[in-house]
């Protein structure tokens, strides 16, 4: 497993990752350097279907038109951004910069970057609700939630939540949202109404990314350091009996567009979640709360995205720099697809035609056609890029 200088800086989980960090540092920047070819000509104001790529060690975001495949003049967002999330309207996304404490808002209109909004320490993860009128950022440090007001971008009250709260996911009605605290085993309900927290929902160990279904019923929660998948009933906010898995630690944070380890089909029958440390993509069915038989995939699977049709699950493999399609209809892996030096994050295009996986080592993204399975040329962005959103 590979993790970049950025998580070197953390409490809890960075103890476990530093000697990681450290052991592969050099090796990944000997890689990130060979990122750097020209940019394609710009076309024009960023527009509805560009995909963002945030470029960690080169403080940018990367804009690809994904009509043309091309990458655009990157974006100046300063030190260490990490995640990204888009207002549903398109108009604005939001980069959390997480050794500064802030985020970036950026006009998509426009290109031009705001003012920094100051918020908890440690920043990362980012959500937005579905009305676009609140951005909630995880302060994994601090142990809190900052909401910020999207129509002023002024921040307010941090909102307490548990020990390095971790990941984050929204439901779909947009009245709670749902916070993993990995350091205290915990879920913290947010009301968005009141932007105050209820009481934290015991769930496994290590809690590291959540996943909503399409109905808004139920919350599941993978526990990384339990192997566990806890189902949360969103009407009680009462724990149902954990679901096992093969085991799956995870140390790097979940819930920012891209960087999704558990998700829901959009039929909401099926729950995949990806077990980084066996290998292998685990279906559990929501009508039983049941799980299937394992899928293998590739060495540390990192990242996984389910298209518009809910036909296809796609899973980047860290290990393996390789992209396994799954097919739902039978729950059967496909041939591996060869990307970049470790895909880091992976997203759909809204028209379900194209995934865009984001190389790490390699400063690319590989664009990947869904209705052939093969991978297009790479497209050359920053250093380190670390996660992706793509525009309404």
């Amino acid at each position: 497993m590979h993790f970049p200088a950025l998580y070197q800086g953390f409490p809890m989980r960075a103890q476990i990752t530093r000697a990681l960090c450290a052991a592969t540092a050099g090796v990944a920047l000997v890689s990130l350097g060979s990122a750097g070819a020209a940019h394609a000509a710009d076309a024009g104001p960023v527009h509805p279907g560009t995909a963002y790529v945030v470029n960690q060690n080169s403080g940018t975001v990367t804009p690809i038109h994904t009509a043309t495949g091309q990458a655009g003049t990157p974006i100046n967002v300063k030190t260490y951004p990490y995640a990204i999330a888009i207002t549903p309207n398109g108009k604005t996304a939001y980069v959390t910069n997480t050794l500064r404490n802030t985020v970036t808002p950026i006009q998509v209109a426009t290109r031009a970057v705001g003012k920094p909004i100051n918020i908890g320490e440690g920043s990362q993860v980012i959500a937005i609700t579905p009305n676009g009128k609140t951005a909630y950022v995880l302060g994994s440090g601090s142990g809190t939630v900052t909401p910020i007001t999207t129509a002023t971008n002024k921040a307010g009250q941090p909102i307490t939540a548990g020990s390095f709260p971790w990941a984050i996911a929204i439901t779909p009605n947009g009245k709670t949202a749902y916070v993993a605290n990995s350091g205290s085993g915990t879920v913290t309900p947010i009301s968005t109404a009141t932007n105050t927290a209820g009481q934290a929902i015991p769930v496994g160990n290590g809690p590291s990314a959540i996943a909503i279904t399409p109905n808004g019923k139920t919350a599941y929660v993978l526990n990384s350091d339990s192997g566990t998948v806890t189902p949360i009933q969103t009407a009680t906010n009462k724990p149902g009996k954990a679901i096992k898995i093969p085991y799956s630690t995870s140390l790097a944070p979940s819930g920012s567009p891209g960087q999704v380890l558990i998700a829901s089909t959009p039929n909401g029958k099926t729950v995949y979640v990806a077990s980084q440390s066996a290998g292998t993509v685990t279906p559990i069915s929501t009508a039983t709360n049941t799980a299937g038989q394992a899928i293998p995939v590739g060495t540390d699977p990192f990242a996984l995205a389910i298209t518009p049709n809910g036909k296809s699950v796609y899973v980047a493999s860290q290990d393996s720099d390789t992209v396994t399609p799954i097919r739902t209809s039978t729950n059967t892996a496909g041939r591996a697809i060869s990307v970049g030096s470790l895909p880091w994050a992976i997203a759909v295009t809204p028209n379900g035609k194209t995934v865009y996986v984001v190389n790490n080592g390699s400063g690319t993204v590989t664009p990947i056609s869904t209705a052939t399975n093969a991978a297009g040329q790479a497209i050359s962005v920053g250093l380190a890029p670390v996660s992706i959103a793509i525009t309404p």
